[in-house]
């Protein structure tokens, strides 16, 4: 059955005035999931209107009362993982296991976001005078217009909407175009939990829909996740604007092997780090500097794990990894592994695109492996969001912390040594904000801070208790009787 795509405005479901909007099978584009219509300009000045109209009444629901609706809406997502597992994976790709388990760790989020009502939300200083105390109190900041990407259609929204919500704000979200799907799922998941009307308000549309949601003066601040190109361009529109944002970007992750590492541990963590999610991760690691005397011997594993994965359709169990979200997506990997190979890399396994069947017709990249000829390959500069390695040697650790370094970007990281020395030393060194040791550059926790340095993020930190130091503004109170 074909799903419409609905807006929610101010706690009604309406259909959008704008451009057709559809919603394919990336396994099998031929199947329509979903389809509907982009919101117009008009119809995102509703939504944060209605937003700007239910923000001062749910910042002033006691904040019990508000982790209570977060509680019973990660019931409502745990009761229907499976179906909305299933639903994630025919929308975006990702195998039936990564679906539902990313659809479960939305709820966990909202789990985690609720919690906050038994925390702190303000601290108390002593006076130098007498009789007096100050206080440092925290507020919502009141309309938070958010933007997802993609790849994780429902885990993304949930660790940036959950804490908006938790700490009392209202919220207007554009989530990706392609995956209406899921996002209506979260929606209709805080709906039922009771979240009142027009606190979340669900927009879909493309650029037209997000620059008119940055750009209204009822949005106090921003949340993004994205391409940094187009973050860059929200940070300096947000700073003409006085606006707060907070953006999370991309990512070109380094796993440094060094000779003392355990090679098989290493090469088993490398290959999920890379080729899971269909490399469609902004942590993925995708550079491998691996010591020179240990080099073959690692990539000759690396090669062999990367071979035996199974591409395929994502709900077949048998299948290991997925196709890429869109076409446009599958033809910028093919591109860029074939311009690689045309600069001078070596393919060790992948490379080609398919040529027949399935999965010639769906949006499928198989996974690649490539020996890189130097650090100024585009593919090892430029992030290409999809299942491809590129592997460089260096002599000792050094030299490997300092390749790892040179980038654009600075997002997540990994090492592999027996070494402690070396291991402290890189905590020191590597220039990213989120850093593995002896696992891959791709995991993230949702109760500690996650963003990334340089080109790969710009203000606050998420998840955790990170979110507070945006969602939130202070008051100092100066407090004498």
């Amino acid at each position: 059955m074909t799903t419409t795509i609905a807006h929610h405005i101010g706690g009604n479901w309406v259909e959008g005035e704008g451009a057709p909007l559809l919603d394919v099978n990336p396994a099998f584009p031929g199947t329509v999931l979903a389809e509907g219509r982009h919101a117009t300009p008009a119809q995102v000045d509703r939504a944060v209107e209605a937003a700007a109209l239910a923000a001062p009444g749910w910042a002033a629901t006691p904040f019990r009362s508000r982790a209570a609706v977060l509680v019973r809406a990660a019931a409502h997502i745990r009761a229907h993982a499976d179906q909305w597992g299933r639903e994630l994976s025919e929308e975006e790709g990702k195998t039936l296991a990564e679906g539902t388990g990313e659809v479960r760790r939305a709820a966990d989020i909202l789990d985690y976001a609720a919690s906050e009502a038994d925390r702190s939300t303000g601290e108390l200083f002593d006076s130098p005078r007498a009789g007096e105390r100050v206080l440092v109190v925290r507020k919502p900041i009141g309309v938070a217009g958010v933007i997802t990407p993609f790849n994780f259609p429902i885990a993304i929204p949930a660790w940036k909407i959950a804490p908006a919500l938790s700490y009392g704000n209202a919220v207007v979200w554009k989530p990706a175009e392609v995956v209406p799907l899921l996002a209506i799922r979260f929606a209709e998941a805080l709906e039922a939990a009771g979240l009142p009307p027009g606190v979340l308000n669900l927009v879909h549309g493309g650029v037209e829909v997000g620059s008119r949601l940055v750009e209204h003066p009822g949005v106090n601040a921003v949340s993004f996740t994205g391409s940094t190109t187009v973050g860059r361009a929200l940070i300096a529109r947000c700073g003409a604007l006085g606006k707060p944002v907070q953006t999370e970007m991309g990512g070109k992750n380094a796993a440094v092997v060094l000779a003392d590492a355990d090679l098989a541990a290493a090469a088993a963590q490398i290959v999920p780090g890379v080729f899971g999610a269909t490399g469609q991760r902004c942590t993925s690691n995708t550079r491998l500097i691996a010591d020179r005397a240990v080099a073959g011997d690692l990539l000759e594993e690396v090669v062999r794990l990367a071979g035996a994965i199974t591409v395929g359709d994502p709900l077949d169990p048998a299948t290991t990894m997925g196709p890429l979200v869109t076409a446009t997506a599958r033809d910028n990997v093919e591109r860029a592994v074939a311009d690689a190979v045309a600069a001078g890399a070596r393919p060790l396994t992948g490379g080609e695109p398919y040529r027949d069947g399935m999965l010639a017709e769906g949006f499928f990249a198989g996974p690649s492996v490539l020996a890189a000829p130097g650090p100024e390959l585009p593919l090892w500069r430029t992030e290409v969001f999809g299942p491809v390695l590129a592997a460089l040697t260096a002599d000792g650790p050094q030299e490997a912390l300092a390749m790892a370094n040179a980038s654009d970007y600075g997002l997540s990281g990994a090492i592999f040594t027996r070494d402690v020395s070396t291991v402290l030393d890189a905590i020191d060194r590597f220039d990213v904000g989120v850093l593995h040791v002896n696992t891959n550059s791709a995991g993230a926790d949702l109760h500690v801070p996650f963003g990334g340095e340089k080109g790969s993020g710009f203000g606050p930190k998420e998840q955790g208790r990170a979110p507070r130091d945006f969602y939130t503004r202070t008051t100092t109170v100066y407090l004498k009787g």
